[in-house]
């Protein structure tokens, strides 16, 4: 089957590092679940347009910086053939490089600690950058567990390089054909102020 990959995005994630005398939070020790850990060292980036703003009765919860791939296929569409978008798939990691969320098709968000998990649904986009998927905001319509992403309300996908669908290679003779197009963002979670953590 042919499959097409996108150009390499750079991949270089720059963490934010935390202490307590900078920030006031205290720093996590190796007993401290690692969701926890990365809550206190990842601040979210700047919002792009108010359009994704959070609602102001939400706060931020926690913050991931993600490396993956957009997944489209090619399909016949109206009078051609067009690259579909069909699923994310991503590795959200911490400020130490751990894998903390899956993101995969849903679109879904697992906790791999205690695999909680939330779907949620487009809000407002924002095309920051013509060479990069959107940047969104996002709704949670759906929750599974009761761990790290119980009370998530809303997610928004910022600072995004790469993942847009391929212009060329789909026709009549790659029908059913895979792309998967590298792709790299932060996502921030926020809860409810109400939230009792």
């Amino acid at each position: 089957m042919f499959e097409y990959r996108g150009g390499m995005v750079a991949m270089t994630l720059l963490f934010a590092c935390a202490s307590a005398g900078a920030n006031g939070a205290v720093a996590a020790n190796d007993t401290t679940p690692i969701g926890l850990q990365s809550e206190r060292l990842k601040p979210a980036p700047p919002l792009p347009s108010p359009n994704l703003a959070v609602p102001d009765d939400s706060r931020l919860a926690f913050s991931y910086d993600a490396v993956g791939f957009q997944i489209y296929v090619c399909q016949a569409a109206g009078n051609g053939y067009a690259w579909t978008f069909q699923a994310p798939e991503a590795r959200l990691i911490d400020a130490h490089g751990r894998l903390v969320v899956k993101h995969y098709a849903g679109p879904t968000w697992e906790s791999v600690s205690d695999h909680s998990k939330v779907v949620a649904k487009k809000v407002a986009e924002f095309s920051a950058h013509a060479d990069a998927i959107p940047e969104l905001l996002l709704q949670v319509t759906a929750h599974d567990g009761n761990g790290t992403m119980a009370d998530v309300s809303y997610i928004q996908r910022l600072g995004t390089k790469g993942g847009l669908a391929p212009t060329t290679d789909c026709d009549s003779g790659h029908i059913g054909a895979t792309a998967r197009v590298d792709y790299t963002a932060t996502y921030v979670f926020s809860r409810p102020k109400n939230h009792r953590k």
